[in-house]
């Protein structure tokens, strides 16, 4: 039983952090310049990005079969710090101070919604 929480717990993470690559892989599709309004919706990355998203939710519903539903809005809060990095990998955005004190926060509240009771 403890190995299908674990590999649940692990299924819903991994949607949250690909949910997060789609969200950078959006923006940085709507920062480039398109011939048509139609190109603008309908090319590879934003196509991809959606895909991922699909994959996400998939994630998300296999997983809360076995993890409480309380659990995942607090695991998808996560995905701002995913965002963050990805937005630092990828699109070289630094965050600022307010930014980094932010995640400090979040991870805090995370951090004591799964302590065990």
């Amino acid at each position: 039983m403890e190995s299908n929480f674990t590999l649940n717990m692990a299924l819903m993470i991994f949607g949250v952090v690909i949910a997060a690559l789609s969200q950078v892989i959006l923006k940085k599709a709507a920062m480039k310049h398109y011939d048509t309004w139609l190109k603008q919706y309908l090319n590879a990355p934003v196509i991809l990005a959606y895909f991922i998203f699909f994959v996400s939710s998939f994630c998300s519903v296999i997983a809360l079969k076995v993890l409480p539903l309380s659990l995942m809005p607090v695991w998808n809060a996560s995905s701002y710090f995913f965002v963050t990095l990805f937005a630092y990998l990828i699109m070289k955005e630094k965050p600022n101070r307010r930014k980094l004190i932010g995640l400090g926060v979040l991870f805090a509240g995370i951090a004591i919604f799964s302590l065990p009771l």
